[in-house]
């Protein structure tokens, strides 16, 4: 890199217009693979190199949420196409204007590492194009990221402890599936935690599918956990719980796009909301990595 430098500055010292521009390309370059490299370092939990299951549900509000949480969720499958990764539906709950909830699943290298920070509840405001009299609202949708488990991390499930319950599915697609109880709902009944899967035709694939999240839900809760226990050792330190405000999305009467935990904006929301997350994911995971503590509501101004 400081060769690299040299190299730059001899160019534009001895005025050589086609060399610099050449070493400036390669400077970026370099860089750009520098801080990628950077970026992977700091995926080092158990499960980052993981797929994620990314879960989005609509908040209270009706129409105005579940086209909020529709808007989220096609953000996320441009992210997951801008960077080459598969994305598949597993569940999805349609509703007037949008969706109630789905859970999508994006396979590609650390997915879940760079996802787990999106986990939260995302905050829109904007001009109603539902409201008649054009007035400013505000919605709020939940996403929840979670790891698609491999072998090498055991969750164990035994049977006394679940409850399966199959149903027809419905929705869109719905005549295709619904001749049969194919649908799959499993409650894991020491957590509360239910988990439900209709996609697929096959009763026997929604419950492989079923259990592979549940695993994961699992997983994470039980993560949360141990970090609550720890939490009580490290008082200076503040947990970003499930269900807190991370981030607000303004369309009028400006544009901008905010993360209230590390305080990094950008104007530009259309951008954001065709996928561009990259850099709030990244300076997430620095801030995170620097043990960054997240601010009350009364500590952030208002957005």
């Amino acid at each position: 890199m400081e060769a690299l430098r040299e190299f730059y500055e001899l160019a534009i010292e001895e005025d050589q217009r086609d060399l610099e521009k050449d070493l400036q390309n390669t400077l970026d370059d370099v860089r750009k693979r520098f801080d990628s490299a950077v970026i992977v370092e700091l995926l080092s939990g158990e499960a980052d190199a993981s797929d994620a299951y990314v879960a989005i549900h609509a908040g209270s509000g009706g129409t105005e949420a579940c086209d909020w949480a529709s808007m989220l969720l096609r953000a996320y499958t441009r992210w997951a196409e801008r960077r080459n990764f598969k994305m598949e539906v597993v569940d999805m709950l349609e509703a007037e204007g949008g969706i109630k909830s789905a859970t999508i699943q994006i396979s590609g290298p650390y997915a879940y590492g760079l996802l787990r920070g999106e986990s939260g509840v995302h905050r829109l405001v904007r001009i109603s194009p539902f409201d008649s009299n054009a007035r400013r609202h505000t919605s709020f949708s939940s996403v929840y990221v979670l790891p698609v488990l491999d072998d090498s991390i055991t969750i164990e499930i035994k049977p006394e402890d679940i409850r399966i319950d199959t149903y027809r599915s419905g929705g869109a697609g719905g005549q295709k599936v619904n001749k049969t109880d194919s649908a799959v709902r499993i409650t894991h009944l020491a957590t509360g935690i239910v988990v439900t899967c209709q996609n697929e035709r096959s009763q026997y694939k929604n419950k492989d599918v079923a259990f592979s999240v549940l695993r994961s839900r699992l997983y994470e809760y039980y993560r949360l956990e141990k970090e609550k226990e720890n939490a009580k050792f490290q008082s200076d330190k503040k947990e970003i719980a499930w269900g807190s405000q991370i981030r607000s999305y303004v369309f009028q009467p400006y544009t901008m796009v905010k993360d209230h935990r590390t305080k990094f904006f950008v104007g530009n929301v259309h951008e954001v909301m065709d996928g561009g997350f990259d850099p709030f994911i990244e300076t997430y995971l620095r801030w995170k990595w620097k043990g960054g503590v997240p601010q009350s509501e009364d500590e952030d101004e208002e957005v």
